[in-house]
Formats: C-alpha cells, sequence, structure tokens
C-alpha cells in the first residue's frame, strides 16, 4: 500500500525530509511551497506553490487529494500556517506531525538582547545612530522604516520591492546558507555593530550568530511564537522515523 503524504515545507529541513522519504516506494510526496520566495530551490519530489484558503481549505485539499499524512515542516516563526495545518489535520480526520526545530542557546560570549516581537525589536534599535544588520523577512522589514537615524544591511532572497523608505539601507541579494567566515567577511566590511535576528535555531542560518559571537556584535533576538500541540521531532532524522513507525502502524491496522 502506499501512503500519500503532503509537507507544508519552505525549509532546508522541509526539503531533506522529502528526500529522505521519497526514497521509499511507500510513500507518495507532495511539497507544498507557500510562493513567497520567485525562485525557490530545486526540490527532489513534486511540489505544490501556493496558499490553500485557510484550515477549511487545507482540509478540503487533503480530503480531495487522498492525503493521508500531513507534516508540518515549515519555518518556526510560521505559526498562522502551523495553526491551520493543525485546525485541517482535525478538520479532515488527519494524522499530522511537525519538526519543531530546537532554538539556539545562549553560549559564552553571546551579547544578546531578547525581545517578544517585531516591535519590541525596532524599539530595541534605541536613538543613537547605529549599523544595523536586518536578516529578517521581506514582509517584516516595514516597522523598521520609523527609525531613519541608523544605517541598514539587508539581505533577502529576492530583492526588497518597493524599497524601505529609509536614507541609508544597502541591499544584499543572496541565498544561504552561508558559513561563518563569509558572515564575518561580511559584518566586518560594513561595520555592523548590532544584528536584529529571529530565534529561527537550526544549522542553516547559525553562522552570523557564531559571527556575532566572535566578533562581540549585540544580537537582538526575537523569541519564537507558541506553536500548536501535535506530535513532533527535533530532526528530519527523528521526523523520518516517526513517519516509518506511522505507516507500520497503519499496516498492522490493516489501513
Amino acid at each position: 500500500m502506499t501512503y500519500s503524504i503532503l509537507i507544508l515545507g519552505g525549509t532546508a529541513e522541509a526539503k531533506a525530509l522529502a528526500a529522505q522519504l521519497a526514497t521509499s516506494p511507500d510513500y507518495q510526496i507532495l511539497l507544498s511551497l507557500a510562493g513567497r520566495t520567485k525562485a525557490p530551490a530545486e526540490q527532489p519530489v513534486p511540489v505544490r506553490i501556493g496558499g490553500f484558503g485557510g484550515p477549511e481549505g487545507l482540509a478540503d485539499f487533503m480530503r480531495d487529494n487522498g492525503i493521508d499524512l500531513l507534516i508540518d515542516a515549515t519555518h518556526p516563526f510560521a505559526a498562522r500556517i502551523s495553526r491551520n495545518a493543525a485546525e485541517a489535520a482535525v478538520a479532515a480526520g488527519i494524522d499530522i506531525m511537525a519538526l519543531r526545530r530546537p532554538a539556539w542557546s545562549r553560549q559564552k560570549g553571546d551579547r544578546w538582547q531578547d525581545v517578544a516581537d517585531i516591535p519590541a525589536a525596532v524599539q530595541a534599535l534605541d536613538i543613537a545612530p547605529r549599523r544595523v544588520f536586518l536578516t529578517l523577512g521581506r514582509q517584516e522589514l516595514l516597522p523598521f522604516e520609523v527609525m531613519k537615524q541608523h544605517r541598514y544591511l539587508v539581505r533577502s532572497v529576492d530583492p526588497v520591492e518597493p524599497p524601505l523608505q529609509l536614507p541609508h539601507v544597502t541591499y544584499i541579494t543572496a541565498r544561504g546558507p552561508f558559513s561563518e567566515w563569509d558572515e564575518i567577511q561580511l559584518l566586518e566590511k560594513h561595520g555592523i555593530d548590532l544584528i536584529v535576528s529571529k530565534n529561527s535555531g537550526g544549522a542553516a542560518s547559525a553562522a552570523k550568530i557564531a559571527a556575532a559571537r566572535r566578533l562581540g556584535i549585540k544580537v537582538v533576538l526575537i523569541e519564537r511564537p507558541r506553536l500548536p500541540d501535535v506530535p513532533s521531532a527535533r530532526s528530519v532524522e527523528e521526523l523520518a522515523g516517526m513517519a516509518r513507525h506511522w505507516k507500520l502502524s497503519r499496516r498492522k491496522r490493516g489501513e
């Protein structure tokens, strides 16, 4: 029997998980991407791009397409998508599991200021002019326009359009992951003395945190939102193991 799995992705872990599960003939994998990136990275399985229309739309999609298992492997800050996934799974009567990568933990040498959200991060910049590296999604940059006295460095996969209404901002278009050495060179080249980042966790974007630690740069770190309580794993390997156990359980029950 073949089981149909829908993976809500957009992360490096989602791609790795899809590749790992696709090696088994027991799974038919569909990877869903939100479509926020104009040129998404190549994926190892069939891809669906775009939203579903809330939890009701996602539940309808899963019923109509015979989905057996929903895997939420979205970004830790994609709280709305995760909530929709949990609600849709219940509504459709479909099993769900999620990837919950560990947050970064403070190490010796870190100069972190933990804040609750984007507005708090804006206020943490203070009045005195600084050179700020904003490592946030394009949709989260607008609140910083009120702090026009700072010089900003913004890095994104796609160009920021329209540009921010700021007098001093430099844009870099690049796709990670980046090495610690690359990040050190970037921070030194632009004279950065403060970084604004989400506590995304994982290895893909940890290099900037390590570089800040090495250079003694302050990091304003946005805390994670609360996510739904569903069966979850901390790594791709653990989640793949959960999917295999789920498959065996289904077969024992004759499903």
